[in-house]
C-alpha cells in the first residue's frame, strides 16, 4: 500500500519539478536574461570598443525563443553616435536546434543607425576603436584557435532577415575636405539562407538603399556553401557630387554635373578559382558636365546622355563585351593658350606627372619590383559608337588673332572593334561648320597594322574662319571665299615609313583677299579648280592635271612709301631685325616633287596704281586668257606659256615662251608683244623725265627676255607713234636738254620713234628693276639726241660714208663760197634726213674766218688793183701788215662772204635736195668760223624742232 502511495505521488512530484523548472526557466527567460543583457551589452561595447552605450529596454520570451531590444544608442570616445537602432527582434527555431542547427526563424532590425568613418590613413573607425580598446587591456588575450583545414562552418540557418528603415552615415576624411554621405532608408530582406550545402534551393535576398534621389537595388539568390550568388544589381541616379568625391584622386578634371545609372545581371561562384560573369549590363550617364581642370567653374564638356548597353564580363575567361555606346548631344570645347597648351591635354599631363612621382616614391619605399604579368591577355570587344547632334568648339589663342572653329551638328558612327585590332572598322563622320560649310568623312580603319581608307567630301567651307592661321605666315585678311573638296585618302602603315595616296579634286570659290585693316581688294578670283589631284605621301609627290583659274583679279598698288601692297603680305617685311633662319640639316630624303599638267587662265585682270607719282599712274590688264603647261621641279622639263590680254582698255598683249624646270638654273625664254597702248597714260612716268605731259601717241612693245636663274638678258624694241607733247611739267627729274628736238630727231618721216633698248643684270639685286632700267635707258637716249643731235642722224650719214657729227658742218674753200671737195655729199645726206623728219628745223649760219678768208680776199684785192704782177715780197709785207692790224679790208667784205656761203647752202638744200623752205632758217652770219687741218673754213649747222 505504501508503494501504491509512493507511485501515486511520483507524477505529482514530476509535475511540481516541471513547474518549478518552468518557473525558474520563465524567471530566467523573462526577467534574468533581459536584466543581464541590458547590463552586459553596454559593458561589452565599452570593454571592446570604448563606446558608451544605452539600451532602452530588452524583452525576451523563453518559450518563443525570442529576444527584443529597444532603443540602443552608442557613442564613441568623441561622444558622437556611432551605432543604434529602435528595435532588434531575434527569434530562434526550436526544432532546428534539435537538429544541431542554429536556426533563426526571424531577425528584424528596425531603423538601425551606423556611422562609418573612413579615416585619413584609410582605416575605419570601428577598427580604430577596437584596436585602441584592446591596447588598454591589462591581460593578454588568448589568440583564437585557428580553424582546422577542411573544417566546415557552423550550421546556421536564417529563415527571414529583415532590416527596415536603416540609416548608414558614411564620412570620408581621406580628402582635404570631409565628405558626408547619408544612406537613408536602408532596407534588406534575406530569406531561407543556410551555411551548409543545399542542392535543391538557394536563399533569396533584396536590398534597397538610397542617398537622397540616389538608389541602390540588389536582389537575387545566395548560397554560402558553396559560395554562389546570382541576381541583379542596379545603382540609379548617382549624382556628380558623389561620383566626384570618389573619383577626384583618379580624375584630372572637374566633375560639375551628371547622373549615372548602372545595372547588371551577375553570377558569382567561389571554388578553386573565383568565377564572376556579368550579363545584360547597362550604363546611362545623363546631363554630364565636366570642366578641364578642378578649379574651373564652367563646364566645357557636356552630354545629354551616354548610353552603353549589353555589357558583359567573364573573369575566368578574361573577356569583356560592350554593346553600342551612344552619345546624344555631346558638347566639347577645346582651348589652346598662347603657349601652345591645350587645356584638356595640359591638365591630363600635369595629373600624370603627379601620379608618376607618387608611384616612383611608393616603389622606392617598398623596394619590390612589380610582379610580371603571367596571365593570358585580356580580350574585349565593342559593338560600336554612335554620336548624334554633337558640337565641337575649338578656341585658339596662339595666333595673333584668336581663332574659333565650331562643328555643329556633328554625327559620328564607328563600327565594331575588338582587342585583336586586326579587323576593319567602318566609320562615318558628318559635320557642319558653324561659320559655314559641310564636311564628311567615310571609310574604314584597321588599327593593327594601321591602314586607313577615307572618302573625304567638303562643300561651302568658309575660309574666313581660318584667317588667324593664314596670318601666322602671311599678312592677309580673308574677306570672302569657300573651299570644296572631294577625294579618297588611303594610308598604309604596315611598313615604315608610312605610305599613302590622296586622289581627288579641290575648288576655292569667290576668294577675296585683303590686307588687314584695308578695304581695298588685293587678290580675288571666281573659281580655282584643281583636278585631278594625285598626292603620294612617301616619297612626297604632288601631281595636278589641270589648274583652272577663272576671273582672277590682282590689285597691285605702289604706295607713297615706295612699297608695293603685295610686298606687305610677307611677314618677313615686318621683322627686319629677326635672326637669320637656321639652315636645314642635310638629309638623304628627296624633297617634294610636283608637276602641274596645265594652268588655264580665264578672263584674268590686273589693276596697277603707282601713288609715288603725281598725278598717280593707273593702268589695267584684262581679258587675260591662255595656258601655262608643263610646270615641274624635276629636270628635264620644258614648259610653255601662251597668254593673251588687253592693256589699258585698248592695247593688245601677247606673252609666249618656254619655261625651264622650276627651282633650277635653267633658261626661260619669254617674248611679249603689246600694240596700240595709249601714250598719254604714261604721262606720270615719262612726264617726270621729259618735263612735258604726253598729249597723244601710241606705244608698241616687242620684248624678248632670256632669264637664267636671276640673270636676265633682254632686248626691248620700243615703238612710239605720233608722240605729241603737251603742257610743261615742273619736275626735278626732267632732263636738262631740248626734249622736243630730241624727239624730232628720233622720229622718222611717218612720225614714228623706234628704238631697241638692250638690258642685262641680276634681278635678285634690290637696285635692279626691269621697268626702271628700260625707262632710264630711253630717257638717256633722248638726252643724247637732244644734246648731240647730229649723232642721231648717224644711220643716214653712214649710208654716205660719213659720221653723224660730219653732217653738222660744211667746209668751204678759203675766201670763196665754193664748197670744198666732198662737201656736196654731206648736203645730200642732210637733205634726206630733213625730208624724213618734217618737224626738224635746220638753222644755217654763214661764217668766215677773218684770218684765213681775209688773207685770201686781201691778196685778190691787191692783185686786182695792181697793173703788174704782185711780187712775193710785196705780198709778205701786206700779209704781215694785215695780221698786225695795220691794214684791213672793206668793212662789208667778210660779211658779204659769210652771207654768200649761207645762201649757197640754202639754195642747194632747197633747190637741189627739195628740202621745204619752212624747215630752213637763216641766222646772223658769224665771223669766228673754224678752219680744218686741211685748210677748209667750217660752217656749222644747228637743229631745232617745231
Amino acid at each position: 500500500m505504501a508503494e501504491s502511495r509512493q507511485r501515486s505521488r511520483l507524477p505529482g512530484i514530476l509535475i511540481i519539478v516541471a513547474l518549478v523548472f518552468i518557473l525558474l526557466y520563465s524567471l530566467a527567460g523573462f526577467l534574468v536574461l533581459p536584466w543581464w543583457l541590458k547590463r552586459a551589452l553596454p559593458d561589452q561595447l565599452e570593454q571592446h570598443m570604448s563606446w558608451q552605450a544605452e539600451v532602452g529596454d530588452i524583452n525576451s520570451n523563453p518559450f518563443a525563443l525570442s529576444v527584443e531590444a529597444l532603443n540602443l544608442s552608442a557613442q564613441d570616445s568623441d561622444n558622437q553616435k556611432v551605432v543604434g537602432f529602435d528595435r532588434l527582434y531575434i527569434n530562434l527555431n526550436f526544432f532546428e536546434l534539435l537538429r544541431g542547427i542554429v536556426g533563426f526563424e526571424a531577425i528584424e532590425l528596425d531603423e538601425p543607425f551606423i556611422r562609418l568613418d573612413l579615416l585619413d590613413d584609410y582605416s575605419v573607425n570601428f577598427a580604430r576603436d577596437f584596436q585602441a580598446a584592446s591596447a588598454r587591456e591589462k591581460e593578454a588575450l588568448e589568440e583564437p584557435a585557428e580553424p582546422e583545414d577542411g573544417q566546415s562552418p557552423p550550421s546556421i540557418y536564417f529563415q527571414q532577415l529583415t532590416i527596415n528603415g536603416g540609416e548608414l552615415l558614411f564620412r570620408d576624411f581621406t580628402q582635404p575636405e570631409m565628405a558626408e554621405f547619408r544612406i537613408l532608408p536602408l532596407d534588406l530582406t534575406l530569406s531561407d539562407l543556410a551555411t551548409w550545402q543545399r542542392d535543391d534551393r538557394n536563399s533569396d535576398y533584396h536590398l534597397q538603399a538610397a542617398i537622397g534621389d540616389q538608389t541602390i537595388e540588389w536582389q537575387g539568390n545566395l548560397s554560402i556553401t558553396p559560395l554562389y550568388s546570382s541576381g541583379n544589381l542596379a545603382v540609379s541616379g548617382v549624382d556628380h557630387k558623389t561620383l566626384g568625391h570618389f573619383l577626384t584622386p583618379y580624375l584630372p578634371y572637374g566633375l560639375l554635373g551628371g547622373k549615372v545609372t548602372v545595372g547588371s545581371d551577375y553570377q558569382l561562384q567561389a571554388g578553386d578559382t573565383l568565377q564572376l560573369v556579368t550579363t545584360n549590363g547597362r550604363v546611362l550617364v545623363e546631363d554630364l558636365a565636366v570642366a578641364p581642370d578642378k578649379q574651373a567653374e564652367q563646364a566645357r564638356l557636356s552630354t545629354a546622355s551616354i548610353a552603353i548597353e549589353d555589357i558583359g564580363f567573364d573573369l575566368r575567361a578574361r573577356e569583356a563585351q560592350v554593346g553600342k555606346i551612344s552619345l546624344a548631344q555631346p558638347d566639347i570645347a577645346l582651348a589652346r593658350n598662347n603657349r601652345g597648351e591645350i587645356d584638356w591635354i595640359a591638365s591630363l599631363a600635369a595629373f600624370s606627372e603627379q601620379n608618376e612621382a607618387g608611384n616612383e616614391e611608393s616603389a622606392s619605399k617598398s623596394g619590390e619590383p612589380a610582379p610580371a604579368e603571367t596571365q593570358r591577355p585580356f580580350r574585349w570587344s565593342l559593338a560600336g559608337i554612335d554620336v548624334s547632334d554633337g558640337r565641337v568648339l575649338w578656341q585658339d589663342l596662339q595666333p595673333a588673332s584668336p581663332a574659333e572653329l565650331e562643328l555643329e551638328p556633328l554625327s559620328l558612327s564607328i563600327g565594331s572593334i575588338n582587342s585583336e585590332m586586326e579587323d576593319q572598322v567602318p566609320y562615318e563622320l558628318q559635320a557642319t561648320l558653324g561659320s559655314g560649310g559641310k564636311l564628311s568623312v567615310k571609310g574604314q580603319l584597321t588599327p593593327e597594322p594601321f591602314t586607313l581608307e577615307a572618302a573625304i567630301a567638303g562643300s561651302g567651307i568658309l575660309l574666313a574662319a581660318f584667317e588667324p592661321y593664314l596670318q601666322q605666315s602671311a599678312n592677309l585678311a580673308i574677306a570672302d571665299g569657300t573651299l570644296g573638296l572631294d577625294g579618297n585618302l588611303d594610308l598604309d602603315g604596315q611598313q615604315e615609313p608610312l605610305t599613302g595616296t590622296f586622289s581627288g579634286t579641290a575648288e576655292v570659290s569667290a576668294l577675296n583677299l585683303q590686307l588687314p585693316g584695308s578695304k581695298e581688294r588685293l587678290v580675288s578670283w571666281k573659281t580655282l579648280r584643281l583636278a585631278p589631284i594625285e598626292y603620294n605621301v612617301h616619297p612626297a609627290r604632288l601631281e595636278i592635271g589641270t589648274v583652272t583659274l577663272a576671273e582672277p583679279s590682282i590689285n597691285l598698288v605702289r604706295n607713297t612709301d615706295n612699297i608695293h601692297n603685295l610686298a606687305r603680305i610677307s611677314r618677313d617685311s615686318e621683322t627686319d631685325n629677326a635672326a637669320e633662319p637656321a639652315q636645314p640639316e642635310a638629309t638623304d630624303e628627296a624633297g617634294l616633287i610636283f608637276r602641274i599638267g596645265q594652268l588655264v587662265l580665264e578672263q584674268g585682270a590686273l589693276d596697277y596704281t603707282d601713288r609715288t607719282l603725281k598725278p598717280a599712274f593707273t593702268t589695267s590688264i584684262d581679258q587675260l586668257n591662255g595656258t601655262v603647261s608643263g610646270l615641274s621641279n624635276v629636270s628635264p622639263q620644258q614648259g610653255k606659256i601662251s597668254l593673251k590680254g588687253r592693256v589699258g582698255g585698248s592695247a593688245s598683249m601677247e606673252l609666249d615662251g618656254t619655261i625651264g624646270t622650276l627651282g633650277a638654273e635653267e633658261t626661260n625664254n619669254l617674248t611679249l608683244v603689246m600694240k596700240d597702248f595709249s601714250l598719254p597714260a604714261l604721262t606720270p612716268y615719262l612726264g617726270r623725265y621729259l618735263g612735258y605731259s604726253i598729249d597723244s601717241g601710241k606705244l608698241e612693245l616687242d620684248l624678248d627676255y632670256e632669264i637664267t636663274g636671276s640673270q636676265i638678258n633682254a632686248s626691248n624694241r620700243v615703238v612710239m607713234d605720233r608722240l605729241g607733247l603737251g603742257q610743261a611739267i615742273a619736275s626735278e627729274d626732267a632732263v636738262n636738254a631740248p626734249v622736243k628736238l630730241g624727239l624730232a630727231l628720233m622720229r622718222d618721216n611717218n612720225g614714228v620713234i623706234e628704238v631697241n633698248l638692250p638690258i642685262s643684270g641680276d634681278m635678285s639685286s634690290p637696285d635692279f628693276r626691269v621697268g626702271q632700267v628700260v625707262m632710264r635707258t630711253f630717257v638717256n637716249l633722248l638726252a643724247k639726241a637732244a644734246t648731240s643731235p647730229f649723232s642721231m642722224l648717224g644711220s643716214i650719214a653712214e649710208l654716205a660714208g660719213l659720221s653723224g657729227e660730219e653732217l653738222g658742218q660744211i667746209g668751204f674753200e678759203p675766201g670763196t663760197n665754193r664748197l670744198a671737195p666732198g662737201e656736196a655729199e654731206k648736203l645730200a645726206a642732210l637733205g634726206n634726213a630733213l625730208l624724213d623728219r618734217p618737224n626738224l628745223l635746220l638753222n644755217v649760219r654763214g661764217g668766215v674766218s677773218p684770218n684765213v678768208d681775209g688773207l685770201v680776199l686781201l691778196r685778190e684785192e691787191l692783185a686786182a688793183n695792181q697793173s703788174v704782177e704782185l711780187t712775193e715780197q710785196a705780198w709778205e709785207e701786206a700779209r704781215e701788215a694785215y695780221l698786225a692790224g695795220e691794214r684791213s679790208l672793206a668793212p662789208e667784205t667778210l660779211n658779204n662772204l659769210a652771207s654768200a656761203r649761207a645762201g649757197v647752202l640754202m639754195d642747194i638744200l632747197r633747190d637741189t635736195h627739195d628740202v621745204p623752205a619752212k624747215q630752213l632758217f637763216l641766222l646772223e652770219p658769224s665771223r669766228d668760223a673754224t678752219v680744218s687741218e686741211g685748210g677748209k673754213v667750217i660752217v656749222g649747222f644747228t637743229l631745232d624742232s617745231r
